[in-house]
């Protein structure tokens, strides 16, 4: 394989990586969050019991995503330098405000809610737990504005020529406010929530089915069911919404993404395989005029089809297309299970429903999919552009690097990620296996002193279960 494609191979993986962590950092947050809340309006120690439970899983896996995020910055500079100095003005303003806005703020308040359970009081926990999950939610906002700008460039103007050739910032807020980031933020943080709360309703359903943990588990999956739930329905409509958006800006991703060829009103396939070659697609089951509906709220409106797109500007359409429609069945599952689990719960059965229980344990690697097949589409359907309209991939990589070089570091990228997987499971399920600690006693008001000491503090001899994890 050439120098471009090895690099693409490379990007993909490392990427699709670290996206295994941040959506969960997200959503496990919010969860612990809400849990929090929960004690301190009933004092039930379980619940407080359950928060420190889950943030024991937080703080192992945000770990692993902040060792894995680091490889991206490094990986613009070496394999795709053209592509870093074009967008270098654009990115550079984004990621220096992730780090000042979010990723401070979240690490800052997370040493006080990963150390401070016995240190500091029920309410100053509850405002940490807020604090790390707005921070989480921060360092989206600008990691999406950046991705965003890629899909639909707003508030710039291109200047130099040849290697020197960049975008340049000419309306800070143009840019980050640029068309597709307030949609596609909304879809990517509803992936998360839905996330979080299927990665707790997976191990609380465990615990359930095999008579552990019981009354934790019952109030974990009670709170998850709800909030999941609830971000199920809401990803619903803001996947139509990042669906409109994309018919608006970028029209020949959405062809791509329903096997659209012809111009005029489209269908909505249910599934089928998509034939470009012949410009139709086999096997299909469609709803006739239902993308047109969707988008424009009329089936007899036309749409771009590829065929009337530049063939050398035409995305690849199996990859999008598949992923597309199974992201779409993986979310529809998701609001039948929530919901079915809900009406369920209302009448009393959900925990004695053995095998709507066995269905939560695994449905979580269906959230785990979802969020990367969002990725998928999203990026596959933008080539071949890494800059819409403006940048083309075949122009973005590193001229100086060559094909043994990155087939040697993916290789080696390989090898350490799957150890980082190996150490994660391990980790993930040690702290499974042992399940929640006892309830821990509320704490007195807590003084300014005790919460510096705490954020600044990581370890100290025999104060809390989650100090002496660290320590091992």
């Amino acid at each position: 394989m050439d120098v471009l494609t090895l690099s693409r191979v490379q990007f993909a993986l490392t990427i699709m990586f670290h996206y295994l962590f941040p959506p969960l950092t997200i959503g496990l947050a919010a969860v612990i969050a809400v849990l929090l809340w929960k004690y301190l309006r009933t004092k039930d120690p379980v619940y407080h019991s359950a928060a420190h439970f889950w943030t024991g899983l937080f703080a192992a896996n945000f770990a692993i995503g902040v060792a894995t995020g680091v490889v991206m910055e490094f990986q613009f500079g070496t394999n795709w330098s053209r592509y870093s100095v074009f967008v270098g003005d654009i990115f550079g303003s984004a990621l220096a405000a992730e780090g000042i806005f979010a990723f401070f703020l979240e690490s800052g308040f997370l040493a006080v809610l990963v150390f401070g359970w016995d240190r500091v009081s029920p309410r100053m926990h509850f405002v940490s737990a807020v604090l790390v999950a707005l921070g989480s939610v921060f360092s989206a906002v600008w990691i999406i504005v950046a991705n965003s700008w890629q899909q639909t460039p707003a508030g710039f103007r291109v200047v130099g020529e040849g290697a020197a050739r960049r975008a340049e910032i000419t309306g800070f807020w143009d840019a980050v406010l640029n068309p597709s980031t307030i949609g596609r933020l909304l879809h990517t943080l509803n992936g998360a929530y839905v996330l979080g709360a299927f990665f707790v309703l997976s191990i609380s359903a465990f615990y359930l089915l095999r008579g552990r943990h019981e009354e934790f588990a019952r109030r974990s999956f009670s709170v998850a069911l709800s909030f999941g739930a609830i971000f199920s329905v809401l990803l619903l409509v803001t996947g139509d919404q990042s669906a409109r958006i994309v018919a608006e800006h970028q029209p020949p991703k959405l062809a791509a993404m329903e096997g659209h060829f012809e111009d005029g009103p489209a269908d909505l396939h249910v599934f089928g395989v998509p034939r470009p070659e012949e410009g139709r697609v086999a096997l299909g089951v469609a709803i006739p005029g239902g993308l047109s509906l969707l988008v424009h709220r009329d089936p007899h409106a036309s749409i771009p089809g590829l065929a009337s797109v530049p063939p050398d500007a035409r995305p690849p359409v199996a990859v999008p297309f598949y992923a597309f429609h199974l992201m779409v069945a993986l979310g529809t599952a998701f609001i039948a299970l929530t919901l079915l689990g809900l009406w369920l719960r209302r009448r009393g059965t959900l925990f004695r429903t053995r095998w709507l229980l066995w269905i939560f344990v695994f449905a979580v690697l269906g959230t785990y999919a979802s969020n990367q097949l969002g990725w998928i589409v999203a990026e596959v359907g933008r080539q071949p552009w890494t800059v819409w309209n403006l940048l083309r991939t075949e122009h973005s990589f590193s001229l100086s690097v060559t094909d043994g070089q990155v087939l040697q570091s993916l290789v080696l990228f390989g090898l350490v990620y799957a150890g980082l997987f190996l150490v994660w499971v391990y980790v993930m399920n040690a702290k499974i296996q042992a399940g929640p600690p006892p309830a821990v006693p509320p704490h007195g008001p807590t003084r300014g002193k005790e919460l510096v000491d705490v954020a600044a503090t990581y370890e100290e001899p025999g104060r809390s279960h989650l100090a002496g994890e660290g320590r091992r």
